[in-house]
């Protein structure tokens, strides 16, 4: 059992003792501070926040926790009830609130629960933030209100309705070009809100959907994270429906995959990179992932004549980065789009009706739009160190080693060579060097890997 305090929010599992799990005292600390912090940063009386969550089974209890604290520091709450990570980021602007407050530990398993914080703009709050948010906590400097000024609290039941027409208004959304296809939508929703959300939009684009695990009971029927082993209920269904696309959510609903019509995977990280296609086709502008995801956004971009950049790993640092290249899309390879012209989060939702779009215009299969694209693979390891090692030593000697090649020390050190590349990150908590690899081919990604382990061995 486990809690995590990091800059994004606090994260844990249910029960068990305070400070080593997320209890409801951890709970209550956490959402004070923040409420504190925004107090203290905002040059106003009274403050709002949106608060919204997936379907986990301890998510009710949460939410009634992070309510009340809220309330009893003066701040009124709007409360979406069960919603997705999008709804609640494109609902604090719409609401004019001052931040927002997601309830949901994304696609980890359903003992744990999170709050992931949201500044006015309905975007992740920065580094620098979160680092006072937790200052905060670890003082419990609170000052509470007295009781002609608790906070007020109101509920909303539209939130999925001006989300979806928010995407529908899109130019670059064409629903009569989807409805004209007529597309059998299969879908696993994990048990989570994606099975109340997912569906309304695809009824909407005039879609057949067939429903896996839709239900948001927050009983997941497998490990919530949309990855190949764990989704064969879902490719099985595709070949005995014979739908045309397979739609794959995880519990908050930020990442997308997506499953040909034969039930093969269509590729977590080739999401990002059929989105990116079919914008880019129609604007140049730069794309931005983050630099563990697959090179083949890269020569997708380079294919439009558009530019590619990568971020630090993290959705913050992504953001950040588009902005700065006013980027036309973005995300990463896990299957988070971000999707500037709705909002700067990832939205699988957009990413659902841009996919669609472009399928029913390109006039092909899933598997013959996915043959269209550079195939890539990708390793993951890691290297154990004893605690004496200085990991940040053995990155800058590899930085020296391989100086010839295109390396990148933005985030760990990247080593871009001509066919592959390798991206070496340092755990924040444990003597590890992770390892991401990519090449043309599954063996060469692990050979790659594993060659780079032999190198680091031999400056040790």
């Amino acid at each position: 059992m486990s809690l995590i305090k990091s800059i994004s929010g606090i994260r844990g599992t249910i029960g068990g003792k305070v400070n080593d799990n997320l209890t409801p005292l951890d709970v209550v600390k956490f959402a004070s501070a923040f409420g504190t912090w925004l107090q203290n940063n905002k040059n106003k009386k009274d403050l709002t926040l949106v608060i919204g969550r997936d379907a986990r089974i301890s998510g009710q209890m949460v939410s009634s926790l992070v309510t009340a604290t809220l309330q009893g520091l003066g701040i009124n709450v709007i409360d979406l009830g069960l919603s997705t990570t999008p709804t609640v980021e494109i609902m604090v602007p719409e609401l004019n609130a001052d931040g927002g407050i997601i309830l949901t530990a994304s696609h980890n398993p359903k003992q744990w629960n999170a709050l992931k914080l949201l500044n006015e703009k309905g975007e992740f709050i920065t580094g620098e933030n979160g680092a006072e948010v937790l200052a905060l906590a670890e003082n419990e400097d609170f000052n509470y209100a007295e009781v002609d000024d608790l906070g007020k609290y109101e509920t909303r039941d539209d939130a999925f309705d001006i989300h979806i027409q928010q995407i529908l208004d899109l130019p670059m959304v064409d629903v009569e070009a989807i409805k004209a296809k007529n597309f059998k939508v299969a879908l696993d929703a994990v048990n989570s809100t994606g099975g109340i959300a997912i569906p309304m939009l695809l009824d909407k684009l005039g879609c057949e959907t067939i429903k896996l695990y839709c239900e948001p009971t927050g009983h997941f029927p497998h490990n919530p994270e949309p990855l190949k082993e764990h989704l064969g209920d879902i490719c099985e269904l595709m070949k005995k429906e014979n739908a045309d696309v397979g739609v794959v959510v995880d519990p908050d609903v930020d990442r997308l995959a997506l499953i040909d019509e034969k039930g093969e995977m269509f590729g977590e990280e080739y999401t990002l990179v059929a989105v990116a296609d079919y914008l880019l086709k129609h604007k140049k502008g730069a794309a931005i992932s983050n630099l563990s995801s697959s090179r083949a956004l890269r020569d997708v971009a380079r294919s439009h004549d558009s530019e590619y950049f990568a971020s630090a790993v993290g959705e913050v640092n992504v953001v950040t980065l588009m902005k700065e290249k006013n980027a036309v899309i973005g995300g990463e390879g896990n299957g988070g789009i971000i999707y500037p012209d709705l909002h700067y989060g990832r939205d699988s939702l957009v990413g659902v009706a841009l996919f669609l779009t472009h399928l029913a215009k390109e006039n092909k299969t899933v598997s013959e739009l996915r043959a269209g694209y550079p195939s890539y693979f990708m390793g993951k390891k890691k290297i154990e160190l004893t605690p004496e090692i200085d990991v940040d030593a053995i990155l800058s000697k590899m930085e020296q080693e391989y100086k010839n090649e295109d390396v990148s020390t933005v985030d760990g050190v990247k080593i871009d060579f001509e066919n592959n590349w390798v991206h070496l990150r340092k755990s924040n908590t444990e003597p590890i060097i992770r390892i991401y690899t990519e090449a043309h081919s599954q063996e060469e990604a692990d050979q790659l890997g594993d060659d780079i382990i032999a190198k680091i061995k031999s400056l040790i």
